[in-house]
């Protein structure tokens, strides 16, 4: 028999990169899972969070900006994204609060017409802007597409936020939970601990060199008092490598001194974290690096 009282559904948070997604995402389940920097196209994967109340479940996809992709890492990452609209209940469209509507959110408003889910428009960054300007941006906006509700919220202070978790209940179907009340997301704990390395480096490195980097960990082992945990941050040129490295290792015990501590907070654990850096030439034009890394062909 259906459960009138809970709801229970998935839903996906789109934009072109850097609107703000994954900053939202971690907010709304209270706990950083997803990483964020304030360079485009930080999220790379399809990572999958949990909220969970009294009121129900929201499986919450974050997925990459969606944006013109220059090589085979891009591709996936659009490809990504785009697929996600099929397999949810609502979605959740970011803007900025703008009423220049360019290219790219046009790009974007066509595959919302065509997905036939209820889509609530949240008009991000509205501690940026003064209210007038956040009024316009939704009035911009609301002539284009039929809006299930839309909504303007601060993701950095968490401005606004319940009410968008009143909104998007309204759209779940009614049923049980996918997971149990104490799971927070589906991402296995290296993979969040290799986003977390990958996170500093975006944001310790120079313009042209973030793009390029990615990290697997080696080894992560789980002591009485202590994890030890090997990593290595792959980069496409030489020139690269020794900035990664930095003076004396400087940049790296800086990124890695960073990161140490988001890990720590994690797994709630001291840990040792150890650090390397190899160069792998064009890995984002190779199907078999980008398998490697964890970028998945099939959309999953």
């Amino acid at each position: 028999m259906e459960n009138r009282q809970y709801r229970s559904g998935f839903v996906t948070l789109v934009g072109r990169p850097n609107v703000g997604k994954s900053t939202l995402m971690n907010h709304l389940i209270g706990q950083k899972i997803a990483i964020t920097s304030n360079k485009p196209q930080t999220t790379r994967n399809r990572i999958q969070t949990v909220y969970t109340d009294g009121r129900g479940q929201i499986v919450f996809l974050d997925t990459p900006g969606i944006h013109r992709a220059k090589n085979r890492l891009g591709e996936y990452m659009v490809k990504t994204a785009e697929s996600t609209l099929k397999d949810v209940d609502a979605v959740l469209w970011l803007v900025e609060p703008s009423t220049f509507i360019g290219a790219g959110e046009r790009h974007i408003l066509e595959q919302l017409k065509r997905c036939k889910k209820p889509v609530i428009l949240v008009i991000n960054k509205i501690d940026t802007v003064k209210k007038e300007a956040v009024a316009e941006a939704m009035g911009a906006y609301a002539k284009e597409m039929d809006f299930a509700q839309i909504v303007p919220v601060s993701a950095l202070r968490s401005n606004n936020t319940d009410t968008l978790l009143d909104c998007i209940f309204q759209y779940l179907p009614y049923g049980e939970p996918f997971y149990d009340e104490d799971t927070v997301t589906d991402q296995p704990r290296r993979q969040i601990a290799a986003e977390m390395i990958r996170e500093k480096a975006l944001r310790c490195l120079e313009e042209e060199i973030p793009h390029g980097v990615a990290v697997a960990i080696d080894r992560m082992e789980f002591g009485e008092k202590l994890v030890n945990i090997d990593a290595t941050i792959f980069c496409e040129k030489d020139s690269h490598k020794g900035i990664i490295i930095g003076k004396g290792g400087s940049m790296l015990k800086r990124i890695g001194s960073q990161a140490r501590r988001d890990i720590e907070d994690m797994l709630e654990e001291k840990v040792n974290l150890q650090l390397w850096v190899k160069v792998k030439k064009d890995w984002r034009d190779s199907d078999f690096m980008l398998k490697n890394f964890g970028y998945r062909q099939d959309g999953n």
